[in-house]
């Protein structure tokens, strides 16, 4: 199983910090949190990288190399121009991707999953397997009954979204995405129509109905998102 990275994001609420080097190369416990993702990847076995990049893309370049790659095959999907959310940066690396089920982690996640337990988890008739959680949030997926995707809610606005007419989210399980999970390359088809930037969220959505999206539900799960400075002080005492 090939793996990809998300390490593309300009990491504004990291700032200063992240004014001199792309919020990937941020370390925590004095390691780079690109590091710590891929290592913890490689260690389930995954030896075929991509890692999207975009803010001080050539740091990351540069810091891959200076690894020799960490020994496992290492390719870059540089978005230039803009960075392209999570969904168009999915899209632009079909490429790389293609070839069967791939795993897509944010760099800046550090979590106490066990990636081993998620792929057996990975429900191979489904076009992606979601790793979710209780954690508390404003946003939401929703769950049905045998925990297919089902729609979307803000709880904060009272926004809710999904493909289905009558929606009635009270019906669904509401959990936390993780921004972990597993895909099928079956995806890339149905991608072609969207633009270059789109949320992967908007995307699972738009095919809720028509295609099984399901849950991997881990309810231990402890889980860090280095997005803020206060974050990344919290992460500084992290243990798996």
């Amino acid at each position: 199983m090939k793996a990809l990275i998300f390490a593309a994001g300009l990491g504004t609420r990291l700032r200063p910090i992240t004014d001199t080097m792309p919020k990937a190369l941020v370390q925590v416990g004095g390691v780079p949190m690109l590091e710590r993702v891929l290592l913890k990847l490689k260690s389930a076995g995954i030896e075929s990288f991509v890692i999207n990049a975009h803010h001080f893309a050539e740091q990351i370049i540069d810091f891959i190399k200076s690894k020799d790659s960490f020994g496992c095959e290492v390719k870059i999907s540089w978005e230039k121009e803009v960075p392209l959310e999570t969904g168009g940066g999915i899209k632009k690396a079909e490429s790389l991707l293609s070839g069967g089920r791939f795993l897509v982690h944010n760099a800046d996640i550090l979590s106490n999953v066990d990636i081993s337990w998620l792929q057996s988890q990975d429900d191979k008739d489904a076009i992606a397997t979601l790793l979710v959680t209780d954690a508390q949030a404003d946003r939401y997926l929703l769950f049905d009954d045998e925990m297919c995707l089902a729609g979307w809610t803000n709880v904060r606005t009272g926004e809710v979204k999904s493909p289905y007419e009558n929606f009635d989210p009270s019906k669904c399980r509401r959990l936390s995405f993780c921004g972990i999970h597993i895909i099928s390359d079956e995806v890339f088809p149905l991608m072609q129509a969207w633009p270059d930037a789109f949320s992967i969220i908007d995307f699972y959505l738009s095919i809720a109905a028509s295609h099984k999206i399901k849950a991997a539900y881990c309810p231990d799960l402890k889980m860090i998102d280095i997005g803020s400075v206060e974050k990344l002080k919290e992460a500084q005492d992290w243990q798996d």
